[in-house]
């Protein structure tokens, strides 16, 4: 059926159903709102969909990054290799934790950071290297485990976008030393704001634990007189916020399956479009499509014609050496030429994709923007 006039079509929708309403009234009746059975819940069963030891819900994927170094005792004099095209977070948690964030390239058609480039820019300081699986796109986690073992290194993976996915039919949460998702609304598990630390290290687990609960001894934590052992914070994830999760999560395998299915939709109508290119997709990997993806030219006119026919359109993400925060900082080390980066910032624009869009919508998307491109 094709679609005549013109429609507000919306980036993304948080899948919010009645069963995750009833959830948080349940909690708010309750009366214990903070953290606690529900955000326990919420842990236990995101680590049984992971295949994980351990899963700690955190305040956001940045929290989340800052205590993963922390607990690697990552600090002043170490170094830490983030890719250049990704949300500013990833490179700002070592600057907070003392530590110099070295920002490398990408590799243009992935969007994911590039190995090479990882082996130049490590020397003696380099403590982490910190990828991102972009968009979803895991990451070769086999060239990731050559090199942590090569140089002897830590891996943190930024999986801010990831639940889902998988490489080499192992989800993503199982590879790293810690991985950190996002809950982010943009992405399709969402609790509005927070994230979720994975890894299979008890010791690191039960440190994290107590330096999100103010420094408190969890073992301790239920007899009447509380210790703390160690100084903490607050990176509590409340019971309301884990009840929305909890209930996406219950129906996290229809919702990705959604998701791929209108990611095959897109292709199919996209395919064999002159001036439209697909990223590539990791091989051996699963990509979850918290973002569909391609690369045209002259995006940004593009992007502000696709918004002014109402379809939310969006760049992919940032290309940190464009900005202010990251070329004047003491705390940043460049590596070589940014090319990758530049190219995926200038060229990559994102397409809406939430849970009730339709084929219809998607027709009507590619329609306007196949008439753009060849504008």
């Amino acid at each position: 059926m094709r679609i005549v006039g013109e429609m507000n079509i919306p980036l993304i929708k948080p899948y919010v159903d009645e069963n995750i309403k009833k959830k948080v009234l349940e909690v708010l009746d309750s009366g214990y709102l903070t953290e606690g059975n529900v955000t326990k819940q919420f842990e236990e069963k995101f680590s049984s969909y992971i295949g994980c030891k351990h899963s700690i819900a955190i305040t956001s994927c940045t929290t989340g990054l800052e205590v993963a170094l922390r607990v690697l005792e990552i600090g002043k004099g170490d170094e830490v290799i983030v890719p250049d095209y990704t949300y500013p977070a990833t490179a700002a948690v070592a600057p907070i934790v003392g530590a110099k964030s070295v920002i490398v390239d990408v590799d243009k058609d992935t969007m994911n950071i590039d190995y090479d480039k990882i082996e130049e820019a490590i020397t003696e300081k380099t403590k982490v290297v910190m990828p991102v699986s972009e968009f979803g796109n895991p990451l070769d986690y086999d060239r990731l485990r050559q090199i942590k073992e090569k140089y002897g290194l830590y891996i943190v993976e930024d999986a801010a976008c990831s639940v889902g996915a998988e490489f080499k039919n192992k989800k993503v949460g199982n590879w790293a030393d810690i991985s950190v998702f996002s809950f982010h609304p943009r992405k399709f598990i969402t609790t509005g704001e927070g994230g979720m630390i994975t890894t299979n290290n008890d010791e690191w687990a039960e440190w994290i634990n107590s330096y999100k609960h103010f420094g408190i001894n969890t073992k301790n934590a239920e007899r009447e007189v509380i210790k703390f052992d160690i100084i903490g914070t607050n990176y509590k994830l409340s019971n309301i916020l884990s009840a929305v999760g909890l209930g996406q999560l219950e129906r996290i395998d229809e919702l990705l399956k959604r998701r791929i299915e209108l990611a095959s939709n897109y292709y199919k109508l996209l395919d064999g479009i002159n001036k439209i290119i697909f990223p590539h997709t990791t091989i051996y990997g699963k990509h979850s499509f918290q973002s569909f993806c391609i690369f045209v030219e002259e995006r940004n006119r593009i992007l502000k014609e696709m918004r002014a026919n109402g379809i939310e359109v969006q760049i992919g993400t940032y290309a940190l050496h464009k900005h202010k925060a990251f070329f004047e900082s003491e705390r940043i080390v460049w590596g070589s030429e940014l090319s990758g980066s530049t190219e995926a910032f200038e060229k990559c624009l994102t397409l809406p994709l939430y849970h009730d869009l339709s084929f219809d919508q998607q027709q009507y998307i590619c329609e306007k923007l196949i008439g753009l491109i060849r504008k």
